[in-house]
């Protein structure tokens, strides 16, 4: 494609992700909220029933922490993008940001920790492998991806709404930073919190991935002096989990070192997080190293109908029959910042595969969401994390940074 094609190509693309995010947004603000304020996502995917208290713990009695916070940073950074393009849309987004801040920085509050789910009194609780609630230990010398989830929203909010709170709760996302470190982080929190939990993690590189993430938030708002940690975990993650994969006779990222267990999603997600956060400061060999990880997990993670969810990197065999929704979004963003840096033809073509892959294979637009999982029988109720829909973070959040790069490339 020559430069002009490339560029009208981009435009179409930049309306469609616009359309899209505007239309989960819409959905998920015209919906009834919980207790008055929480974001209500709780609808089965392939049916479009909302659950109810009938469906146990997926129903609207359990407010689910994980999705509440990346439900208020999606609204507030996407009231930032349509400040620009919309601000009276941007306004209506900021009114039911405000009053989820509120209410989730109160819940927050009680103890000083994020948790998975809350029960109909907001008691910390936890889902057993049965779906039976329990309730939660308050443990105080831990974190979880709960914690990452609601402190990234609530410090987004801050940055936005209450600049007096932002010390709070960047003292907040340090200490997750810390107990990262520190390997007192727990990934599984459909269980109970304590030291025998923190004793049995296995040391997915999962969370500094996500924190990653955290760090291009806090440039994105401004705050890039406190993102020193994005580098770090970036630096951790390449030097502690890449292994040859026989499969692709190339590098991949492994989700524990010695083992050859690999989630291509996740790492495609890494390398889109570690691309936005460091942008044109990168360095020749770790955006080299970056966008070989791109192409080498998409070459061995895609295979129709979108990412696979688990590979064996020696072997290439899939060790899961899922094909999630939210590695393709995610592969749209790490694509389009790969093809920024660049303009790599080969970047292009992963990012137009999946591109069609999401819209002609997952998108639903009545209502404007994602099927959460797919065979290649088509969509199952499966649920990958938890029952409650996607609310504009994975989709929303891949598709505004991929447009956000769109702008830039149609600048240069």
């Amino acid at each position: 494609m020559g430069h002009t094609d490339v560029d009208a190509q981009l435009a179409v693309w930049r309306s469609v992700y616009v359309t899209a995010n505007r239309g989960t947004l819409d959905w998920m603000l015209d919906r009834p909220a919980l207790r008055g304020a929480f974001l209500n996502t709780k609808m089965n995917h392939i049916t479009g029933r909302d659950f109810t208290p009938a469906d146990g713990w997926k129903g609207p009695q359990t407010i689910l922490g994980w999705i509440q916070g990346r439900g208020l940073e999606a609204l507030v950074t996407h009231a930032s993008f349509f400040d620009h393009e919309d601000a009276a849309y941007a306004e209506k987004l900021d009114l039911a940001g405000r009053r989820l801040f509120e209410a989730l920085s109160e819940l927050y509050a009680r103890t000083c920790k994020g948790f998975f789910a809350y029960d109909e009194a907001l008691n910390p609780v936890y889902p057993d492998a049965e779906g039976q609630l329990h309730p939660q230990s308050v443990e105080p010398d831990l974190s979880t991806f709960s914690d990452i989830f609601i402190v990234k929203g609530l410090l987004a909010a801050a940055l936005r709404y209450d600049r007096a709170q932002v010390p709070a709760y960047l003292k907040a996302l340090h200490k997750i930073v810390s107990d990262i470190e520190a390997k007192r982080f727990v990934s599984n929190e459909r269980q109970r919190l304590g030291a025998e939990a923190v004793a049995n993690e296995p040391g997915d590189y999962g969370p500094r991935m996500i924190m990653v993430g955290g760090a291009s938030m806090l440039k994105r708002f401004g705050l890039g002096a406190e993102a020193a940690f994005g580098a770090r975990f970036i630096t951790h993650i390449l030097k502690t989990h890449q292994a040859m994969s026989a499969a692709i006779s190339a590098p991949v990222l492994v989700d524990l070192p010695g083992h050859p267990v690999c989630n291509p999603g996740h790492a495609l997600e890494f390398s889109g997080f570690g691309l936005e956060f460091l942008g044109d400061e990168a360095d020749a060999a770790t955006l080299a190293a970056l966008q070989s990880l791109l192409k080498n997990h998409f070459a061995l993670g895609f295979s129709p109908p979108g990412i696979r969810l688990k590979v064996d990197s020696l072997t290439g065999e899939s060790l899961s029959p899922y094909f999630p929704w939210w590695s393709v979004a995610e592969t749209i963003r790490a694509a389009a910042l790969g093809f920024e840096h660049g303009h790599d033809g080969a970047m292009l073509a992963i990012w137009r595969q999946c591109h069609e892959a999401f819209f002609n294979g997952y998108w639903r637009t009545s209502p404007a969401i994602a099927y959460q999982t797919k065979t290649i029988d088509g969509p199952v109720d499966f649920v990958p994390s938890t029952p409650d829909l996607d609310p504009g973070y994975h989709t929303g959040m891949s598709l505004l940074t991929a447009i956000e790069a769109i702008d830039r490339i149609s600048h240069s």
